[in-house]
């Protein structure tokens, strides 16, 4: 599909083929500016500016500075970045310049702008881990872009559906873009209502996948497939499930990480001229930061014995392991109480939650949450993973009905549950296999999902309180997630003032914000498997 705004044309800037850019680079500056820059529309130029700072060729970017200089120099006001970087939690010190990556992430970046049009924030912070980023944009490319049951245009606006439950306004601004951009209509963005019955009937699905799935029950998985002309096929639902939860989660991770607005979005940039007290984003570049940029880190002896005492426990509960096993029943009641003790582990309701605008027009029921079930004392059911898990049923039927995505979503939980770099701060060759299950399982376990060969005693002597608050808000209300939390979250891995923890050999891995990025992905990827668990085991029950 031709992409253009007015007179521009944006064809041609994604391409690898440095002759093709050069053509669409002169096309777009001679639309810009014949005219005396009448063709200079905000958008046009919200867009320039997203190119000169975020694109990965840099002929592209260098091109774009040209034509939004030439448009100043006609005396128009052209816009500049809002924020600092692509996280409000992380310093943009810390984060990957573009331009300035080694070859590896660049083949990452230019992937993600070939195939996105943008490389978007996310992408960003996510850079931090590549091979998990390389799994996701496969993954998320796949499911948005590929062969599959759903149309184009079906796709974003279940991604809408998805993200508008958190309130997610950043990823609801870039899929309403890019389900525009694929054909999709503009009457459907008004609000749900306004969409196909057959979306609409997707509504309560939705909501129960985003804030209590463990409700899910073969029932409802049978009024989506039996609904007469409105009714969806199995490799359709199956399709929208994945989309569903892969946006939920995704959502957890973009409040989670304080993902900022997208230069090009709304609340990315601004017409207005900076104050005295403000400043360019290419300041940032040049070495200035303000006080509030700069994160407080504890005194080196303080990290160093806050990583030694949790060293010590994983220590200490291995020779547990070793020396005595507990029985069934008392593995069983240990998760009971876990399970239950995690209904009282809430966040603060007077944390001021990052800025939303509305989104509620794009689903129903803006009321129904994991907040009413924590209070209302509802009982979980347990789940039991020897009955039905991913790798034994999910996988499976994911494949079946939907080729290759059950495979592309195997490698990810697999990439994200097993990523390390044997490392916890100072200290090398540290087997923090112990550590990641119990984030792992405590997250399914807060789902009522149980896994019968775990010791779910473990988790309080890993998980403090507030890494415990910061875990159940990430996942069940990442909307109410504050730059407060995240900084009070694993301080130890904040070791030096310098920002210099030993991660891994790579360059970018050596700041502090990695481990808790790499926390996030964890929380995002066991997050997802735990909604697809109850939503396959309801498709597999209606299917027997």
């Amino acid at each position: 599909m031709e992409e253009r705004e007015g007179d521009v044309r944006w064809d041609g800037l994604c391409s690898r083929d440095a002759a093709a850019r050069a053509a669409a680079l002169e096309h777009v500056g001679q639309a810009v500016l014949r005219r005396g820059g009448a063709a200079a529309a905000p958008r046009v130029l919200a867009r320039l500016l997203m190119l000169a700072k975020r694109c990965p060729f840099r002929d592209v970017r260098e091109k774009s500075e040209a034509i939004l200089s030439g448009v100043q120099e006609l005396g128009i006001r052209i816009p500049r970045p809002l924020g600092h970087g692509p996280s409000r939690f992380i310093p943009e010190k810390e984060t990957i310049q573009v331009g300035n990556e080694d070859a590896m992430m660049h083949t990452l970046f230019a992937d993600s702008f070939a195939t996105l049009g943008r490389l978007d924030n996310v992408t960003l912070v996510m850079v931090f881990h590549p091979q998990y980023l390389e799994s996701f944009l496969k993954t998320q490319h796949y499911l948005l872009q590929m062969d599959g049951p759903l149309p184009l245009h079906y796709r974003h606006y279940i991604g809408i559906m998805a993200a508008a439950r958190h309130q997610c306004s950043y990823l609801v601004n870039l899929h309403v873009n890019d389900f525009l951009h694929v054909g999709g209509d503009p009457k459907w963005l008004n609000g749900l209502e306004n969409a196909p019955q057959k979306l609409q009937n997707l509504g309560e699905l939705n909501k129960m996948l985003a804030h209590r799935p463990w409700l899910i029950t073969k029932e409802h998985i049978e009024q989506l497939l039996k609904t007469e002309e409105n009714s969806w096929s199995l490799a359709e639902l199956i399709h929208a499930v994945v989309l569903l939860t892969h946006y939920h989660s995704l959502a957890s991770f973009t409040f989670g990480c304080g993902i900022s607005p997208e230069i090009d979005c709304e609340g990315g940039h601004t017409f207005r001229p900076p104050s005295v007290s403000n400043y360019c984003i290419c300041d940032m570049t040049n070495g200035y930061h303000r006080m509030d940029d700069i994160h407080a880190s504890p005194t080196t002896t303080e990290s160093v014995c806050e990583v030694e005492a949790l060293m010590e426990k994983m220590k200490q509960l291995q020779e547990c392991r070793d020396e005595e096993e507990a029985s069934q029943e008392e593995m069983a009641t240990r998760f009971e109480r876990e399970k239950r003790e995690s209904m009282f582990v809430c966040s603060s309701e007077d944390e001021e939650s990052a800025p939303t605008r509305d989104v509620s027009r794009h689903f129903e029921d803006t009321s129904y949450g994991y907040k009413d079930f924590s209070r209302h004392g509802m009982h979980v059911p347990t789940f039991r993973a020897q009955d039905y898990s991913w790798e034994d049923h999910g996988y499976s039927l994911v494949n079946r009905l939907y080729p290759d995505v059950g495979q592309l979503l195997d490698e990810k939980f697999h990439i994200a549950y097993n990523l390390t770099y044997n490392t916890m701060a100072m200290h090398k060759d540290v087997d923090t296999s112990m550590l990641r299950r119990a984030i792992w399982n405590y997250i399914h376990c807060m789902f009522g999902i149980r896994y019968d060969d775990y010791d779910y005693g473990e988790i309080n002597q890993l998980l403090d309180r507030s890494f415990k608050v910061y875990i159940k808000t990430v996942v069940c209300t990442p909307e109410k997630t504050t730059k407060r939390m995240y900084d009070s979250f694993w301080r130890q891995f904040e070791h030096s003032e310098k920002g210099q923890t030993t991660l891994s050999p790579l360059p970018l891995l050596t700041t502090p914000s990695a481990p808790q990025v790499h926390v996030n992905l964890l929380l995002v990827e066991a997050r997802m498997q735990a909604e697809l668990l109850y939503a396959l085991r309801a498709i597999t029950r209606y299917m027997t």
